[in-house]
């Protein structure tokens, strides 16, 4: 069964640019692993610091103990006290239904 992760992001405003990258190298190498189902950023429209990330993965377990520590991570788990106003806010969620167009 998968496990989606919706990961709300409140950035420094100095720091959007680098939270960006930074991110982005991320996202990049997640979609090469064999778990990984897909992954949607999306900034408020209201608030171009406040960013929401939903992440979906075929497995929670692996993600506990093989995805949150990849390697490509590390520059990104270590950075995120200094690119955000306050800790991100996560929270799991389980699919019961998938529309697409």
């Amino acid at each position: 069964m998968s496990v989606t992760y919706l990961i709300e992001f409140t950035v420094k405003p100095m720091q959007r640019e680098r939270f960006l990258t930074l991110l982005n190298g991320v996202l990049d190498a997640m979609r090469e692993e064999a778990n990984f189902r897909n992954a949607t950023l999306h900034r408020d429209p209201e608030d171009p610091y406040h960013f929401l990330l939903h992440e979906t993965w075929a497995d929670h377990q692996d993600v506990l103990d093989v995805q949150l520590n990849r390697p490509y991570r590390s520059e990104w788990h270590e950075a995120l006290p200094e690119l955000l106003e306050r800790p991100r806010q996560v929270s799991m969620w389980s699919t019961v239904r998938v529309d697409r167009a």
